[in-house]
This record gives structure tokens, sequence and C-alpha cells, in this order.
């Protein structure tokens, strides 16, 4: 015959058992669903890097450079064939639901004021660090 105090631990056994259980669960759905987002970020990475190959993309690839960040693309439209029609700032987005970062939208509204220059710098060569 059991005593209570077997009772008691066979019970507090069995509910850690079942804790244990859930958090195992919960990790394995944590780390697909990190995996999920690791992929999804890789496979946007790859595409930003390709868009001026894809269809879509309206300017010859050949006037595109990659910055990466904090914007994508700057496209010197029509370099390629001798002269600059328009300079444009390109964000790639995969996905309906992606959106602008801040840092995106502040370099948005800066070209949107015509808060934007050519600087021409010169260094000296005999300036040395």
């Amino acid at each position: 015959m059991m005593n209570s105090l077997t009772l008691v631990l066979l019970l507090v056994i069995a509910v850690q058992g079942y804790l244990l259980f859930r958090l195992k669960i919960r990790e394995a759905r944590i780390r697909s669903d990190a995996l999920w987002r690791s992929h999804s970020v890789v496979a946007g990475k790859a595409t930003e890097h390709l868009a001026p190959l894809l269809p879509g993309f309206e300017f010859d690839p050949r006037d595109a450079r990659f910055l990466g960040s904090p914007i994508d693309f700057i496209v010197f439209d029509g370099l390629s064939e001798g002269e600059v029609h328009e300079i444009a700032f390109v964000e790639i987005k995969t996905g309906p639901s992606a959106a602008l970062t801040t840092r995106e939208r502040r370099v948005r509204d800066a070209v949107d004021g015509r808060r934007v220059r050519f600087l021409e710098v010169r260094i000296d060569p005999s300036d040395r660090m």
C-alpha cells in the first residue's frame, strides 16, 4: 500500500515530466520559427542583390549601384548610355507586408524634401594619417 508521501512524490515527478515535455515543445516551436525567419531574411537579402536582374525593375541593371544600407540601390538612369536622366534611390521589399524602416523613411523624406546635394571632396595626398 502506498503512503501519502509516495503519492505526493509520484505527483511531483509527473508534473515535472509534464512541464519538461511542454518546455521541449515550446523550445522546438521557437527554434522552428527562428529558422523560418532566418531563411526569410537570407532570401530577402539575395533578392535585394538580384533585383536589377528581375522583372519589374524599371531601370537598366548597369545603371544600378548596390548600397545595402540605409537603402538598397542608387540608380543613375541612363548612365550606361552616356547621359544621366535622373538619379533614383531604390529600396527593395519582398512580400506584401514589408514596410520601410525608420532610417529608410528618413532617406525617402530627405529626397522628397529635396535635401540632396552633390559634393566634391578633394583629398591632399600629402595629408597622411
